[in-house]
């Protein structure tokens, strides 16, 4: 009888020694756990009721605007709106061109910056100094510089390909029925491009150089080296800048509507379709768009944040 009895304190006691160590750390950040919990879960979930509603065009009862279930009924209709099937396809435009843009330029400004270079502390904060300026800022710089006037009525880059002798290069730009978004897609990437620079090049510098010199040790050529041994450990580096800029791409809105000044249909995407839909009153339907977007950085985000939380369990 008296070793369960043994048992039980010795659990007792566990388990007022576990509260003991881990209950002030939750006291501790209790705060941010209730305004996380209200602003941010609560808010989500409270976008994905509207969206279930008919709040589009409500009843009015007794003066009060009335509203009721409708279940998925607006995400139906959304994806039959030729309208947003053409600012999804902006969407996937822009974003494709907008991470392979930055990744590109992204990696080759580390990797001339990762060789010893004098001064490259300058060229540093060049390339890094457009991620300081807001998307409102640059987007109006970028509005002047991607004006679609051609011929006399050119402007911004249009004209600089004139003073130089390139005319040929003159292009509308933003207005272009087919591809005004991949104008857009020019001042993200610039606006973006550093902040991965940033990125590779505490990767590259990460790799040990003991490493190389093995490698190179036994005989593999530049290729093979980058290949077999920098590439790989990149690899986290290039996960978590897709994941970044993937997730940035869809939900600009600002840089857009900087750019555009007005509601263009050319470079229209989802985030300015809910912007649309909420300064009409059709809170159901704006609050589905935000549903979709948010339902596409899960999809993104949640494999990511998974294989990272596996990753540091294996360390």
């Amino acid at each position: 009888m008296g070793k369960p009895k043994a048992v039980r304190a010795y659990k007792r006691k566990r388990r007022v020694g576990g509260i003991k160590s881990w209950g002030p750390a939750v006291l501790l950040i209790s705060p941010s756990l209730v305004l996380v919990a209200i602003f941010v879960y609560g808010l989500i979930g409270t976008n994905i009721y509207t969206s279930l509603l008919d709040t589009n065009e409500p009843a009015k009862v007794s003066g009060v605007e009335a509203s009721h279930f409708v279940g998925l009924q607006n995400f139906k209709l959304l994806f039959q709106d030729p309208d947003f099937l053409w600012s999804m396809r902006n969407l996937i435009v822009f974003t494709v061109v907008f991470l392979l843009g930055t990744l590109v330029l992204g990696f080759l400004w580390a990797w001339i910056l990762e060789r010893p270079l004098k001064g490259d502390g300058v060229f540093r904060s060049i390339f890094m100094f457009p991620m300081a300026v807001s998307f409102i800022a640059s987007g109006v710089v970028w509005k002047w510089l991607l004006n679609p006037g051609v011929g006399e009525e050119a402007s911004g880059l249009n004209r600089f390909f004139q003073m130089i002798g390139l005319g040929f290069l003159e292009n509308t730009w933003i207005s272009s029925n087919r591809w005004g978004i991949l104008a857009i897609a020019v001042p993200a990437i610039w606006q973006l491009s550093g902040y991965i620079m940033a990125l590779f090049l505490a990767g590259f510098r990460g790799i040990p150089d003991e490493l190389r010199e093995a490698g190179r040790i036994d005989g593999a050529s530049e290729w093979q080296l980058y290949k077999n041994i920098i590439f790989p450990q990149l690899a986290p580096v290039a996960l978590s800048a897709v994941i970044i800029i993937g997730h940035m791409s869809l939900k600009s809105f600002d840089l857009i509507m900087a750019v555009t000044s007005q509601n263009w249909y050319q470079t229209r995407v989802p985030a300015v379709d809910m912007y649309n839909a909420m300064t009409m009153s059709q809170y159901s339907k704006a609050a589905a768009i935000g549903t979709v977007l948010l339902l596409i950085v899960a999809v993104l985000v949640i494999p990511y944040l998974i294989h990272d939380a596996k990753e540091s369990k294996n360390r």
